[in-house]
């Protein structure tokens, strides 16, 4: 497996990241893949990389390039990883910069060599699937497709909750979402779909049953599902092959 690192510019500075691409000559329909909480490791460099092998331009940005190393996860083996390490990593990424970083990658993408001209995807995540959505949002004329995997507090209290942007995304959007994840209640969900029935776009939210937050991410054994992780590899690649041309 092999990616370039690339700096992406931002109007905060430079952030960091990973551009993985299929073999062969360029170019290729663009992604942005937003990772979960924990950021670059060898387990989500695989995933982009699967993908970039079905014949797609991958980038995988860095989100907490802020604060952090490329590869910080390393950092916390053997910690326990509750709300002391999540919360200032959530804390470091309010919705303004999401937004913000969200739009950088998306041009940065499309400006590349190897990006066909178009549309792309993002996909988040975990936490990175309300910043999926909030892109989707803040750049509808680019994302023809924002896709959200264990998406936490798509639905909040916030007069800010990512839910209610969804009348400002032009492109079709997927989320799938644990059925014990205490980020995304039954509750939760049914208030994202009804925003989603009411918006009269092109959409699927479905379940997947027996998983937990974060079951996509191969590495804690307690978490993943390799059967349902696969899923969502076929509902990925199906989304991609709908919303953009390979």
């Amino acid at each position: 497996m092999s990616a370039q690192q690339v700096s992406i510019p931002t109007p905060d500075g430079a952030a960091t990241g990973l551009l993985f691409t299929p073999e062969g000559a360029g170019p290729w329909p663009g992604i942005v893949s937003l990772t979960d909480i924990w950021g670059i490791r060898p387990a989500t460099e695989k995933m982009a990389q699967r993908v970039a092998d079905r014949g797609y331009a991958v980038l995988m940005p860095h989100l907490f390039w802020r604060d952090h190393p490329l590869r910080f996860d390393p950092l916390l083996k053997g910690e326990e990883r509750g709300m002391d390490k999540i919360g200032p990593l959530l804390a470091s990424l309010p919705a303004a910069r999401m937004t913000q970083d969200g739009v950088a990658y998306v041009e940065f993408l499309s400006g590349r060599p190897e990006v066909e001209d178009g549309k792309l995807a993002v996909v988040g995540y975990c936490f990175a699937g309300a910043m999926a959505l909030r892109t989707a949002a803040a750049a509808p004329d680019k994302v023809a497709l924002a896709a959200s995997f264990h998406g936490g507090r798509l639905v909040t209290e916030d007069e800010n909750s990512p839910h209610l942007l969804i009348p400002r995304v032009k492109g079709a959007l997927y989320f799938g979402h644990a059925d014990k994840d205490p980020t995304a209640t039954p509750a939760q969900i049914a208030v994202l779909e009804q925003a989603l029935a009411a918006w009269g776009g092109t959409y699927e939210s479905e379940l997947y049953q027996g998983a937990l937050h974060g079951w996509t991410v191969e590495g804690r054994p307690e978490i993943y599902n390799h059967a349902q992780s696969e899923r969502h590899f076929v509902k990925l690649f199906e989304w991609l092959e709908r919303t953009l041309e390979p």
